[in-house]
């Protein structure tokens, strides 16, 4: 099984780079094929170009190789922080540049994009893995949680990968070593269920 794991999180020392990197592990102890990349240290570009809105753009082979990368997946992983109820700028950008037109979605006929895409993606399930200093009450509570409808509706579902699993793992800031230990479990768990062999 191809799975790819996308981690936004620009501390090397931070809680998400030890969620991904045991998800990451473990996929291979198991015998998956996984492309792990940690986009802050890729340098990815967040800013999509205008000359980049275009179905036929020539990418940059960066932008490229993901693109071609997410059409393969199996699976897709991805571990970020939860900033103001949205991923990171970084995975934003990556979003935009990656899951474009001809790659993970298209719209039919003479839909010209007020319609309802089909998904193009072979991935037909993802795991989400947040971290968060907000107690999980205050945020359905307050705030609606809105990375839940950013990932499940608003871009997986639209590129057709119909099985997303979210994990938040919170609070951190107040969070001792054995908590964390914890939720390394509980990642690993998760993604060896989300993507069965």
């Amino acid at each position: 099984m191809k799975i790819s794991i996308l981690l936004a999180h620009p501390n090397p020392k931070s809680l998400n780079h030890a969620l991904a990197k045991s998800v990451e592990d473990a996929l291979i102890r198991r015998g998956d094929e996984v492309a792990f990349h940690d986009l802050y240290a890729e340098g990815f570009e967040a800013d999509l170009p205008p000359g980049e809105l275009r179905r036929e753009a020539d990418l940059p082979d960066l932008v490229g190789c993901h693109c071609a990368e997410v059409v393969q997946a199996d699976g897709l992983v991805f571990v970020h922080p939860n900033w103001w109820g949205m991923p990171p700028a970084i995975l934003t950008g990556w979003v935009d540049r990656v899951l474009r037109p001809g790659v993970a979605y298209v719209f039919q006929g003479e839909d010209l994009g007020e319609g309802i895409p089909v998904g193009l993606l072979k991935a037909r399930a993802a795991l989400i893995l947040n971290t968060s200093d907000t107690p999980p009450e205050r945020e359905r509570e307050v705030f609606g949680d809105p990375l839940e409808t950013i990932w499940k509706n608003c871009i997986l579902g639209f590129c057709g990968v119909n099985q997303v699993g979210r994990k938040v793992f919170s609070v951190v800031i107040s969070s001792i070593l054995d908590q964390r230990k914890v939720w390394l479990d509980q990642a690993v768990e998760l993604a060896l269920e989300t993507f069965p062999k």
